[in-house]
């Protein structure tokens, strides 16, 4: 199962479309996973109808109309694997532990909220969590970013952090 990871796509304010090689990743893809900061109505929109399977969130810069279709938190069962999305995980500094508590029956949690990519493990080695930073607004960060991953037989595989160009 091949997942599209995306966040904090904030249109039209950081950018007034996705980038193309997002949009064609929606293509390949089984799931799209967004981890909320939508902005506009529209984005959800274009997803819903370009994705074969989307799972996302609503984050603190979404107002009523998406908090309306989005819940704060969801859950998906996707090649075996227990994923989790939410927007917020608060500050960096023990993030794995907190969401371990947090969240103690996934395997997999995506979050955004930060635009900063992330890959980690909590201290158990049962949580993995994943940022796919923002393909849009790169902040503080050198590219623009999205994730693609593999869920298989209960195995998170293949997981590439894409990075955009920056003449964007």
């Amino acid at each position: 199962m091949r997942l599209l990871l995306t966040s904090d796509t904030h249109l039209p304010r950081r950018a007034k479309a996705l980038p193309p090689p997002l949009l064609d990743e929606v293509e390949r893809a089984d799931v799209v996973i967004h981890a909320g900061d939508w902005v506009d109505v529209a984005t959800l929109d274009l997803l819903e109808e370009r994705a074969e399977r989307l799972v996302g969130v609503w984050g603190n810069n979404d107002g009523p109309a998406l908090r309306e279709r989005l819940p704060e938190v969801a859950y998906a069962e996707l090649g075996g694997l227990r994923f989790g999305v939410v927007h917020e995980t608060g500050p960096a500094q023990g993030r794995e532990r907190r969401c371990a508590e947090r969240f103690p029956d996934l395997d997999v949690l995506v979050f955004g909220h930060s635009h900063i990519p992330w890959d980690s493990v909590s201290a158990d080695g049962r949580l993995r969590l994943l940022n796919p930073g923002s393909p849009t607004d790169r902040r503080r960060q050198p590219y623009c970013t999205y994730l693609t991953a593999t869920a298989s037989a209960g195995r998170l595989t293949d997981v590439e952090l894409h990075r955009l160009p920056r003449n964007r």
